[in-house]
This record gives structure tokens, C-alpha cells and sequence, in this order.
């Protein structure tokens, strides 16, 4: 079964869409590599510190967005 023959968006060449082929289907394997390429980048490390400065400014969002919604208007 041959594969469907595209038309590249950047550099209008035809190329044979494969279902192993990295990246775009509307872009031919040459100008899909620069993305392929880049790497994701690497999470920061936090210490205990932080984690537990993050861990209480949210507890205290989810505190007044609750407050909000849920008070009793008299």
C-alpha cells in the first residue's frame, strides 16, 4: 500500500507521509528535525523550604477563593 505523497508548507517538496515520521505531517523530515532537536528543559530542583512556601501560599488561595464562594450573605 503506498504511502500518501504531501507537499511540504516551508520548502514545497513532496515527500511521502510515513507513519514513523517524526514531527509535523504538513512538513517533510528535513524541516521537522530543528524541533525534534531542542530539549526540554530540566525542572528546577526545590528544597523543603520552598516546597513548603508554595504549599502554604495555595492552601491560603483555595482558603479565601472558598471564602467566596461559599459565604453567607445576611
Amino acid at each position: 500500500m503506498p504511502f500518501p505523497i504531501k507537499t511540504c508548507v516551508i520548502c514545497h517538496e513532496e515527500f511521502e507521509l510515513r507513519p514513523d515520521k517524526p514531527g509535523f505531517a504538513n512538513r517533510c523530515p528535513s524541516c521537522s528535525e530543528p524541533e525534534q532537536a531542542a530539549e526540554p528543559e530540566p525542572r528546577r530542583s526545590t528544597d523543603y523550604a520552598e516546597r513548603r512556601a508554595e504549599f502554604e501560599v495555595n492552601a491560603a488561595r483555595r482558603r479565601a477563593m472558598r471564602d467566596l464562594l461559599y459565604r453567607k450573605d445576611s
